[in-house]
């Protein structure tokens, strides 16, 4: 085993704090202690091993939120056995294939979800996840804990990718990717054991697992945990538990906001709202800070961390569109098409590197292979920074378009275009034209009721970008298709006009 900071993050807080509350069950008004979840994961440990699952296996788990998951995690840490959460809204097809790829051998499911189990192909033990729910009625009492083999450089999670691009692929998580994300989160935001969170993100998601949970498990906080974003819920646990810090995306802050309960609501608790996935609009943050919640706008990703970069609260106005700069451990490149660094102001391609930084996909040299360049992480994120070390995302590197010979980079139009007060999300891409090879097409929600016209954007528009950069086409849509991470997903849009024109992209 690694030589390496202690793994055994429960068995440390029952020895410092038994009693401090690890994690409570908002819906089922539960409360767990961490004295309760070391005995609890170590007795899954041993319910775990008489299914003979041992170091190196993949057990997968399919379900909502649930505390049972994270204490399953903690159990398989101990038998140095990997956790694979598979998205709950795969169909059997899409979970066949996760399982098939993991090699999961043993799988553990909502009884809700027990007729698409009987749809599986993949050979794998089945289990309801009640019981896990009756090991943890049982694992209460004192209970003697097994060997800890977890190692600190060896898989621990799978996580797979949304597959927006093609299959999903697992992102292989080890103790030593968790351990220095939660270093960087610790410092990043000056997290103390006092500190009390809501988690709503899904756990196949790395923003449900590690924006806030596994630091605040490392740190010795509170996490409350809801099976789904619930916009007047989590504005009802934030006063009544008085939150003080929360993680989101614009979509699931924007929802707050509109909530009747939003203007009522004591937030004075919270130090500060974290904002990820997309950036998150002047007028959203200007409407956070009038309610003096400050809003941190952070960058990340499955293969990396994923908390790399944080604005600070200061910035949020002043450095609007920026994700801040590189947390503590993070090293950072910005480089051309031939690798090379490019200067200050300019658009290049954002490379990672650091301890949180995975080293590999799962069973996949060429997708790891192509991950890399001279040992640093391709992000596909095309970044510039400024001369005060503040980063600003132009766009994916697949979803820039030249129009006239011309670089258009959707984020940056995306961005002008949410500064409208009457418009609520956008999303732009480029399509074919016979003129300029590609022109942007804008898919639009505006406020309910706002008189929004086509020539009232491109006025809007033209008075900020360049000619080439104005979308020449407006579409205004009730909704953007959204993946589960709160993104667009424009492989969606791209069908539909494909689909629906008979334009191919």
């Amino acid at each position: 085993m690694t030589d390496a900071p202690t793994l055994d993050w429960l068995g440390r807080w029952n020895l410092y704090s038994p009693d401090k509350v690890a994690l409570m069950d908002v819906i089922h008004d539960r409360s767990y202690s961490y004295g309760d979840c070391f005995r609890i994961s170590s007795h899954f440990a041993h319910y775990l091993s008489s299914l003979e699952v041992k170091a190196g296996d993949r057990v997968a788990i399919f379900a909502h939120n649930r505390i049972e998951t994270v204490l399953l995690f903690f159990a398989l840490q101990r038998l140095g056995a990997i956790l694979v959460p598979i998205n709950f809204r795969f169909t059997a097809s899409e979970t066949d294939y996760v399982l098939s790829d993991s090699g999961a051998t043993l799988l553990f499911y909502d009884p809700e979800f027990e007729e698409l189990t009987k749809k599986l192909k993949t050979p794998v033990q089945c289990l309801p996840t009640v019981n896990l729910t009756t090991c943890m009625e049982d694992g209460t009492k004192d209970f003697q804990a097994l060997p800890f083999l977890g190692d600190f450089d060896k898989p621990c999670k799978i996580l797979y990718t949304s597959g927006t691009t093609g299959f999903p692929k697992g992102v292989v998580i080890t103790p030593k990717i968790l351990f220095w994300n939660s270093i960087n989160t610790t410092m990043s935001l000056n997290l103390s054991s006092d500190d009390v969170t809501v988690n709503f993100s899904p756990f196949f998601h790395t923003g449900g697992w590690n924006v806030l949970l596994t630091p605040f498990l490392h740190r010795g906080g509170t996490t409350l945990l809801l099976p789904k974003f619930d916009a007047e819920k989590v504005l009802e646990v934030i006063e009544e538990h008085q939150i003080t810090l929360f993680f989101g995306v614009p979509t699931t802050l924007s929802m707050m906001a509109q909530n009747d309960r939003f203007k009522d609501t004591n937030l004075s608790s919270v130090r500060f709202a974290i904002v990820g996935g997309e950036p998150m609009p002047l007028s959203m943050i200007k409407l956070w800070h009038g309610r003096g919640v400050s809003v941190r706008q952070g960058f990340g990703m499955t293969e990396c961390g994923p908390n790399c970069f944080s604005l600070s609260e200061n910035d949020a106005e002043t450095k609007i569109g920026s994700i801040g700069r590189p947390n503590f451990y993070v090293e950072t490149r910005v480089v051309d098409e031939n690798n090379d660094t490019v200067n200050p102001g300019q658009v290049g391609e954002l490379l990672l590197k650091g301890p949180m930084a995975m080293q590999q996909y799962w069973q996949n040299e060429e997708a790891t292979h192509n991950a890399f360049s001279e040992g640093w992480l391709k992000t596909g994120d095309l970044v510039r920074c400024d001369e005060q070390g503040y980063f600003y995302v132009v766009g994916r590197k697949k979803e820039m378009f030249i129009s006239g010979g011309e670089n258009v980079y959707p984020a940056e139009v995306e961005k002008v275009m949410s500064a409208h007060p009457d418009i609520r999300e956008v999303a732009v891409l480029g399509v074919e034209d016979p003129q300029w090879g590609e022109v942007g097409r804008a898919f639009v929600v505006k406020s309910p009721e706002a008189p929004l016209t086509e020539e009232d954007l491109t006025r809007f528009c033209r008075a900020q970008l360049a000619a080439f950069k104005v979308p020449k086409r407006f579409d205004f849509v009730e909704s953007l298709p959204k993946g589960d991470s709160g993104k667009v997903l424009k492989k969606e849009l791209k069908n539909f006009i494909h689909n629906s024109k008979g334009v191919s992209l």
